[in-house]
């Protein structure tokens, strides 16, 4: 019996609905691993479509499309080492997640998933037929078992193949970034590990598809847990695992265990990400944002940059009667650290004119909250016309805490293809200004150095659309604020638990009666990178109208 087994892993970045892309990614890794001598060359869950295609996956034609690409692979990739890879698959009349395995020019065999995440970001109970309790695969002598993603959070399938015959664990993912992931990742595998007493290597893609981005960060593990491969996380990789056989079975060979970033830079690179790929999987490559001089514009300014280079940013100041000096200054500031682009575009003409065409209908009342947003959707008219003159992406600001409570101007300041900081509390936003300031990566198209003066950080936030204006104003100050929408939002807790908590219970259903009046607005919003797994839009769906409150 052979005495070493290579694996060869294409920790790579699909993209969703591009079947021959995807097939061109596959059979270039499959070269790769040909090359290199390996028995397998392994992809990730659903490669050939891209994950998470959603409801694409229902369309009979798509299907059969995605099924033809496979067996063209099939045929390409004869001659060599067996290719594993992710797949829709129709049998009679059902659609199953599966993972298939091509040798000597055919689909020697397929893996079905059985467990089908219903969760977060995830649909699949709706769209897949569960696959059964199968057996391992063949590669030469060595019997592989594949349990498909969410499959190897459960015990069952791992005995299953583990009891019939299978000697290592090739586990295929789609597997979104959230803060809290990796560490859920390696705890769960450790387990089957364990179970089962078998190695274990985990593959997982990367790149950014609409609101989620997959980190990568692929690994092997030794039965008893330990470490013995870890890919780097976020970037594209084919690397080559082997495995010798022991007199106590197979076990990985130690490699390369590549340093994983702190929480702040997994992050910070999640949102490059993001909007690097949102772009780039989107035909935009220059994007434009206002910057206002304060804190989120800037970090979102810093993104873009980070992400497609300074060339391709645009910043656009325009100011009222009511912007600051200082937030003149700082905006300005900002862009020339930066590097980019730099318009000011005033609106206080534009503001007059539309005041005095409302005048004679707005004749008896008194100024308020409509005039100041006046203000907010004269700059996204502004801001949509220069995103279509000269073909740029426009970006909106908002971070989570805003979005959360509706502090934020439907179709003015809302306005934009993509919000970078969507899922950012403004607590972690002061922050991670702070991060990007000190630090520089060289997966970052921007300056070395700080990237923003540090009074954009430190002064008190406003929207300065009226006299001496801070947002506090209409908020309870930040850290209350996202403390609070923690509570009610991230782990869906009540107005009793923010009062357990020591917060004002006026104060919280205040919030609360917030959150729940702006489900109009985050339905229309642009989506936003996913860092943690209560963001808004997949993870979080309630009803627009919607009279419950909490009588805690």
């Amino acid at each position: 019996m052979a005495d070493r087994f290579r694996v060869t892993l294409g920790q790579l970045n699909p993209i969703v609905g591009d079947l021959s892309g995807n097939a061109g990614k596959a059979r270039a890794a499959w070269e790769e691993g040909r090359q290199a001598g390996a028995d397998l060359v392994a992809l990730p869950e659903m490669f050939i479509t891209g994950y998470n295609a959603q409801d694409l996956w229902m369309k009979p034609a798509f299907q059969a499309a995605a099924m033809d690409a496979v067996q063209a692979l099939a045929r390409d990739c004869a001659e060599g080492p067996a290719l594993a890879i992710g797949a829709p698959w129709v049998e009679g009349a059902s659609l199953y997640n599966a993972y298939l395995i091509l040798k000597g020019g055919q689909i020697a065999s397929m893996q079905l998933k059985h467990h089908l995440p219903n969760d977060t970001v995830f649909d699949e109970m709706r769209i897949f037929a569960q696959g059964p309790l199968g057996g391992p695969y063949n590669v030469g002598n060595t019997r592989i078992g594949s349990p498909v993603c969410e499959d190897a959070w459960h015990e069952d399938v791992a005995e299953t193949l583990a009891e019939t015959g299978a000697e290592f664990l090739l586990v295929p993912n789609g597997s979104p970034y959230d803060r809290t992931k990796f560490d859920t990742r390696i705890a769960h595998m450790v387990a089957r590990v364990v179970e089962t007493g078998l190695p274990l290597i985990y593959l997982n893609m990367v790149g950014g598809q609409d609101d989620q981005v997959f980190d990568g960060a692929s690994f092997a593990l030794n039965p008893g847990g330990a470490l013995a491969r870890l890919l780097p996380a976020f970037e594209e990789t084919i690397a080559h695992v082997d495995l010798e056989r022991g007199p106590g079975g197979w076990r990985v060979t130690q490699g390369e265990k590549a340093p994983m970033p702190d929480a702040w830079e997994r992050d910070y690179r999640v949102m490059v990400t993001a909007l690097r790929d949102y772009c780039a999987k989107t035909g935009f490559g220059k994007v434009l944002l206002g910057l206002s001089g304060g804190v989120d514009s800037a970090l979102v300014a810093a993104i873009a940059v980070d992400a497609l280079g300074a060339e391709n940013v645009r910043c656009v100041m325009l100011p009222s009667e009511y912007t600051s000096s200082h937030s003149l200054e700082d905006a300005e500031a900002v862009a020339k650290l930066l590097g980019c682009r730099y318009d000011h575009v005033p609106i206080s003409r534009a503001r007059a004119a539309v005041t005095e065409t409302l005048a004679p209908v707005f004749e008896g009342t008194n100024p308020d909250l409509t005039e100041e947003n006046i203000q907010s959707r004269l700059r996204g008219l502004l801001l949509m016309a220069l995103s279509n003159k000269f073909g740029e992406m426009l970006l909106t600001t908002g971070n989570k805490s805003e979005v959360a409570v509706g502090y934020a101007t439907i179709y003015g300041d809302m306005a934009g293809g993509y919000n970078p900081i969507k899922d950012l509390y403004k607590t972690r936003v002061f922050e991670t200004c702070r991060w990007r300031n000190a630090h520089h990566r060289d997966w970052m198209k921007g300056p070395t150095g700080p990237v923003m003066p540090d009074r954009v950080i430190t002064k008190p936030p406003s929207a300065e659309l009226r006299e001496d204006q801070k947002d506090s104003d209409s908020l309870p100050d930040y850290p209350e604020l996202d403390a609070i929408l923690g509570i009610l939002i991230d782990r869906d807790g009540s107005i009793a638990d923010c009062v357990a908590a020591g917060f004002d219970r006026a104060t919280a259903r205040k919030v609360e009666r917030l959150i729940y009046l702006s489900e109009y607005k985050r339905f229309q919003s642009a989506p936003g990178a996913r860092l943690t797994d209560r963001a808004f839009w997949l993870d979080r769906r309630y009803p627009i109208v919607n009279r419950w409150r909490d009588p805690s």
